[in-house]
């Protein structure tokens, strides 16, 4: 089984890329946050620049509907050695959708069409797809499969929900299993993927998938990939991991970032997320969102991971 993790905008970023790799590792793919821009701004840049990216398999992902755009990132990507990109099909976002990007892009599938005979006869890269199944109807996936077996997609990122369900609802891995069906290229199943129990309900329903993007699961959970691999994870689901882990994610923000406030804001919004670790953390988890500086964030952090133990994911975790 291959494990990816997904792109989520302001969140796996190359400081949180880099520190995973370090402490966690059994990625074997890592989507960056979406580039929007043939301007590339200093954010966009710094998440494909190759030094902050060392040692682990990066694919730079593109949102944006106009074929002219995509090609002129796809150019400035390739300067800096990658191979492939990822086209966003995914976001959403109502903001993003609105203005028929991301997911947005399935309701006008003929303009998808165009759009993808352009850039798959023009990029100088191999172009991979993450994709949702439409937006207000499972009836539409049927159109948008045909469209893609027009296309040598790299590899298909399949998270089988509409985009006016957002992130509620039950998959509808029946939709996967039309791709399968449909489809001969690499495919990849994203989607609601957050302990070892849905980790095996995807597969009793979806046994042939050889390949996973994470998202959320992994932000909620560091340790999630080595507890689908079964392994042993004492040293992985520790508190000393993960306050390291933590401890050089804030320290790099706060080396990059200017001042303390946005360095906080970066850490909170991970909290969402990581805090879901440990038992009663609430309260604790309130005192880190009040946090105006980083003397009051550091002690709210020390008392969390004092306090709070682990919640157990699987038999393997203490």
């Amino acid at each position: 089984m291959k494990f990816y993790l997904a792109p989520m905008e302001g969140l796996t970023t190359y400081i949180y890329r880099t520190a995973y790799h370090h402490y966690f590792g059994g990625i074997d793919k890592y989507f960056t946050p979406f580039i929007a821009s043939k301007k590339m701004n200093r954010r966009e840049l710094n998440e494909i620049l190759p030094e902050h990216n060392q040692g682990f398999a990066v694919v730079p992902q593109i949102l944006t509907n106009r074929a002219d755009e995509f090609l002129a990132i796809t150019k400035r990507i390739a300067d800096y050695g990658y191979t492939t990109v990822n086209l966003n099909l995914g976001c959403p976002s109502g903001t993003v959708t609105a203005r028929k990007r991301g997911a947005g892009f399935l309701s006008v599938p003929d303009a998808l069409d165009r759009f993808l005979s352009e850039i798959y006869e023009k990029s100088p890269l191999k172009i991979s797809i993450k994709t949702r199944i439409g937006m207000e109807s499972v009836d539409e996936w049927e159109h948008l499969l045909k469209i893609y077996q027009n296309y040598p997609i790299e590899e298909l990122i399949i998270h089988p929900r509409l985009q006016k369900e957002l992130y509620g609802f039950t998959p509808h891995t029946e939709a996967f299993a039309a791709a399968l069906n449909t489809l001969d290229i690499p495919l990849c199943y994203n989607g609601d993927i957050l302990s070892q129990k849905t980790f095996d309900a995807v597969l009793s329903k979806l046994p042939e998938i050889d390949r996973v993007m994470i998202g959320r699961g992994i932000l909620k959970r560091p340790s999630l990939i080595s507890e689908l691999n079964g392994a042993d994870c004492e040293n992985f689901c520790s508190k000393d991991t993960l306050r390291a882990f933590h401890d050089e994610i804030f320290e790099n923000y706060a080396a990059a970032m200017p001042g303390e406030t946005p360095t906080l804001f970066k850490m909170k919004d991970l909290w969402t997320y990581f805090s879901q670790n440990f038992s009663d953390a609430n309260r604790h988890l309130k005192k880190i969102r009040k946090a105006s500086n980083f003397s009051e964030y550091k002690i709210a952090v020390h008392n969390l991971l004092r306090e709070c133990s682990i919640i157990p994911n699987t038999p393997h975790c203490p």
